[in-house]
């Protein structure tokens, strides 16, 4: 190990140790050294994370939600678990449309200039049906404002869409080259940083639902102009530089009814450019777009994967982790989030070798849809933890849940007292430094013994705030405590979140052995507990607005 690979500086062990040294005595979380070390015995020295997660990526590649491949993946999972001795291995169905595929994707300037381009589809956009030619023109399409410009002047032309604040497709790339880290660790001064709480502010705004509920009709209504008015394709720029493709879905997302427009594609920044800079100065470009592309509406089932590990005394009770199984379609998924995949199937294979009786029944969860709206553990919470009523509004209760917001009266299900906890993993590949402990103060305070013994493997921040955006959301938005690590960055950000490069080369083998050890360890102590893990205040309905 280099210099700059070291983690954990010795000042926060000192830190940890003298903080645990202070409590009074009793008052300490126990920890079962014990089982710590045979723990780390078996996944730091046994360890099969890496032919798990070499075994999903490149045995069954991109898993977009609803697609082939999809499915094969969680079958092949479902088969491994069941090799290593977990129970009740299923899946649990979840809502979802058509699924989606392509197998070619082929993009050429032939006029002013002859190139191969790069680019590659948006999910669940059209294919060509063989290669098509087409004049390249600049449009803009922000607003349905924009539609009355192009009116009668599209039919046939591939337009190269100008950047869209409101579609906001990925961070955009730094504007100072200094700035680019395109591999980052945790120092000690970002991990202060991560631990430091930050009040959040007033709320004054648009919330993010409402923001979500435009984007969706302005979709819809953008797809259905597009075929209407007879547009060849799209182009839009990738937020990355370098030759990195950063690509989502486009079309109707899979969802019925919805329009699927015309195929769409990300091409590179400097491809897009050059054509852009091209049509700027007044030249003609023609280009040549073929996309083999397939729409999967008699698919099999679309389900979450779950498995588990009895309890004994407490075995009505549940701990829980969990990682999303489905990626995007035009790298293999292996950070996003087939390393979380790896990570949570081998921390319960460790606990299985090690024959661990636990007192609560230990469940692990591989989740569908995460990239469509985190709907597998939506439908996961709604199914099992609480309900909430449809909205009052027409239009929005006629959108998909994920839109709807939070309604009131928030209704707990049997099933909610019973579920002590869940841990999930979703960061990409690198090393767990710590864990965000949702603004509860109690489970901080056992995260940090929980974390003591993993200090010479750089996990040691605990802080108080909240993060989003993953499938811990939805149980902590229904009062069951819910948790995501927080983890090395390595290139996760800036070159494979969503993007074709995340495949297994830009995963890291030794950061997934220790964070599977770590969850694994965790695993065990949240279900040999005496007391129930602390939980926050219920969820309340906010107070009106003024004038409602």
């Amino acid at each position: 190990m280099t210099d700059t690979a070291r983690i954990a500086p010795l000042s926060r062990h000192l830190l940890a140790a003298l903080v645990l040294a202070a409590l009074p005595l009793g008052a300490a979380e126990p920890v079962d050294h014990e089982m710590v070390t045979r723990i780390r015995q078996e996944g730091l020295k046994r360890s099969q994370v890496m032919a798990t997660l070499r075994g999903l990526t490149d045995g069954f590649g991109p898993r977009l939600t609803g697609s082939p491949a999809h499915a094969a993946a969680a079958a092949w999972a479902e088969e491994k678990l069941r090799a290593w001795g977990l129970e009740r291995v299923r899946q649990e169905e979840i809502p979802f449309g058509e699924g989606w595929s392509f197998t070619h994707a082929e993009v050429r300037a032939l006029a002013p200039f002859a190139l191969p381009l790069r680019a590659l589809p948006l999910a669940w956009t059209p294919g060509t049906a063989g290669p098509v030619r087409g004049a390249a023109m600049r449009a803009k399409l922000a607003s349905e404002a924009d539609f009355e410009a192009l009116r009668g002047a599209v039919r046939g032309k591939v337009l190269v869409l100008e950047p869209n604040p409101e579609e906001a497709r990925g961070p955009a790339p730094p504007k100072d080259p200094t700035e680019e880290r395109p591999f980052r660790r945790h120092d000690e001064k970002s991990l202060a940083d991560v631990e430091a709480f930050r009040i959040p502010g007033d709320g004054d705004g648009e919330s993010w639902v409402e923001r979500a509920r435009k984007r969706w009709a302005f979709a819809e209504a953008r797809n259905r102009f597009l075929a209407e008015e007879g547009v060849l394709a799209t182009v839009e720029q990738s937020t990355r530089r370098h030759g990195i493709l950063w690509v989502t879905g486009g079309g109707g997302g899979g969802w019925p009814g919805r329009s699927r427009g015309v195929p769409g594609l990300a091409m590179s920044e400097e491809h897009f450019g050059r054509i852009g800079r091209a049509l700027d100065a007044g030249r003609e470009v023609e280009l040549e777009i073929d996309v083999a592309a397939a729409f999967h509406p008699e698919r099999g089932p679309v389900g979450n994967v779950l498995a588990e590990i009895p309890g004994t005394d407490r075995r009505d009770e549940i701990v829980m982790a969990g990682a999303h199984l489905d990626s995007w379609h035009t790298g293999t998924g292996a950070t996003d989030n087939g390393a979380g995949v790896a990570v949570v199937m081998e921390a319960a294979r460790i606990l299985k070798a090690l024959g661990v009786k636990p007192r609560r029944t230990i469940r692990i969860a591989l989740w569908a849809g995460e990239e469509q709206g985190l709907l597998g553990s939506r439908a996961y919470a709604a199914e099992h933890l609480a309900s909430r009523p449809a909205p009052a509004e027409p239009e929005i209760a006629a959108l998909p849940d994920f839109l709807w917001g939070e309604t009131w009266p928030l209704a707990p299900k049997p099933a909610h007292a019973k579920h002590s906890v869940y841990f999930n993993l979703d960061h990409g590949s690198g090393r767990i430094r710590g864990v965000y402990a949702q603004e509860n103060a109690a489970a901080a305070e056992i995260f940090r013994a929980w974390l003591a013994p993993f200090a010479d493997l750089g996990a040691t921040a605990v802080t108080m705030r909240a993060t989003g955006s993953t499938d811990h959301v939805p149980f902590d938005a229904v009062g069951v405590p819910g948790f995501q690590f927080v983890q090395d960055g390595l290139e996760y950000m800036s070159r494979t979140w969503h993007t074709d490069l995340d495949t297994l080369e830009h995963a890291s083998r030794e950061d997934l052995m220790q964070a599977a050890t770590v969850m694994a360890s965790f695993l065990y102590h949240a279900a040999m507990r005496d007391e129930p893990f602390p939980r926050k205040p219920l969820p309340e309905a906010p107070p009106a607005a003024p004038g409602r």
